[in-house]
C-alpha cells in the first residue's frame, strides 16, 4: 500500500491532511512571526505590528474580494486602476464643502462596485477572457482618472470626520485594521455557510458541472466581481481617507498584484475551487511582515517585487506539495 492510498483509506490521515490543507497558513504566519522577531527585535513591538497590521489592512480588504473571484477561476486585474478612479470621485466630493461626506463614500463605493459589475456582465455575458475584460478595463479606469483630474493631484479636505477614517483608532487598534477584520468576518461566513458560497466553490471546481446541476454560473460570476468591486471601494476609502490626497497616475498602481498574492499565498488556486478568507488574511499578514522587514533592514524598495513573487512561487510549490501529499 502506497502512502497516498494509505492516507485515502485512513479517516485520521485523512482529517489530519485536510486540517493541515486548511490551517497550514495560521502556522506559517506564527513561524514568521517568529521568526521575524529573532532576526529583527524591534518586529515585535506593539507599535511594529500596529503598523504592518494598518498597512496590510488596504490591500488585505481588496484581496478578501479577489478571494471569490479566483475561486470561481477569474482574477480581477483592474482593481488597483478603480481605486484611483473610485479614489478620485471620493476626494472631489469631499472636497466640496457643500457636499455631505457619507454622499461621497457612498459615491465611491457605488463608482467601484459598478466596475466590478461591469467587468462580471462583460466576462460572462460576451463570453470574453477575463484576464483580457479586467485588464482593459483596468486601463480605461487609469485613462478616466487621468482626464478628470488633467493628470494633477487631488485633495481633499483634512477635516477630522474624514482623516478620522484611516488615521484613528478604537483604543490601540487603527480604524482599518477593524474594519478589515469585520468584513473578514463576515465575507468567511459567507464563503462557509451560505448557498452563494458554496456556489462559489462549484463554479471554481467544475463550472460545467455546476451549471448542470442548477447552479447560475453566470450569476455567481458577476456576483464575485461586483463584490470584489466593493471591497476595493471601501479599500479607496480607507486609503485616502488617510492622506486626503491623490496622484491620480500613481495611486493604487499595483494593488491587484499584491492582493492575487495574499490569497495565493493563503493557498487558493489559479486555477479555481479552492481558497479561504483565512487563507488570504494571514496570506496578506505574512506580506506585510516582509515589506516590514524590508524597510527594517533598509533593502532597495525597487527589490519588493522580487520578494513578493519568490513568495508566489513559494506557494504556489507548496501547495502543489500538500495537494499530492
Amino acid at each position: 500500500m502506497t502512502e497516498k492510498t494509505a492516507t485515502r483509506t485512513n479517516p485520521v490521515l485523512r482529517a489530519t491532511k485536510h486540517v493541515w490543507e486548511e490551517y497550514s497558513i495560521v502556522v506559517i504566519t506564527v513561524v514568521v512571526f517568529v521568526v521575524s522577531g529573532l532576526i529583527a527585535p524591534r518586529f515585535l513591538t506593539a507599535n511594529n505590528i500596529l503598523l504592518v497590521l494598518r498597512h496590510a489592512s488596504v490591500i488585505g480588504v481588496i484581496a478578501l474580494g479577489m478571494t471569490f473571484v479566483i475561486i470561481t477561476g477569474g482574477i480581477d486585474l483592474s482593481s488597483g486602476h478603480v481605486v484611483a478612479m473610485s479614489g478620485t470621485v471620493l476626494l472631489i466630493l469631499q472636497g466640496n464643502e457643500n457636499m455631505p461626506l457619507w454622499v461621497a463614500i457612498l459615491a465611491c463605493f457605488g463608482v467601484a462596485t459598478a466596475i466590478g459589475f461591469i467587468n462580471g456582465i462583460i466576462i460572462t455575458k460576451l463570453r470574453l477572457p477575463f484576464f483580457i475584460v479586467t485588464l482593459a478595463v483596468g486601463i480605461m479606469a487609469r485613462s478616466i482618472t487621468l482626464f478628470v483630474t488633467n493628470g494633477v493631484s487631488v485633495d481633499g479636505r483634512r477635516v477630522p470626520e474624514f482623516t478620522e477614517i484611516g488615521n484613528g483608532s478604537l483604543g490601540p487598534i487603527p480604524y482599518p485594521v477593524i474594519i478589515w477584520v469585520v468584513l473578514a468576518l463576515i465575507l468567511a461566513a459567507i464563503l462557509t455557510y451560505t448557498k452563494f458560497g458554496s456556489y462559489t466553490y462549484a463554479v471554481g471546481g467544475n463550472e460545467m458541472a455546476a451549471k448542470y446541476s442548477g447552479i447560475a454560473t453566470d450569476k455567481v460570476k458577476i456576483a464575485a466581481y461586483t463584490l470584489t468591486g466593493f471591497c476595493v471601494g471601501v479599500a479607496a476609502l480607507l486609503n485616502f481617507s488617510r492622506v486626503a490626497a491623490i496622484l491620480p497616475g500613481t495611486s493604487g498602481m499595483m494593488f491587484e498584484f499584491d492582493a492575487i498574492t495574499a490569497v495565493v499565498i493563503g493557498g487558493a488556486a489559479l486555477s479555481g475551487g479552492r481558497g479561504t478568507i483565512l487563507g488570504t488574511f494571514f496570506g496578506m499578514l505574512i506580506i506585510g511582515v516582509v515589506s516590514n522587514l524590508l524597510i527594517m533592514f533598509q533593502i532597495s524598495p525597487f527589490l519588493t517585487g522580487f520578494f513578493k513573487g519568490a513568495l508566489i512561487l513559494l506557494a504556489v510549490l507548496f501547495q502543489r506539495k500538500v495537494v499530492s501529499a
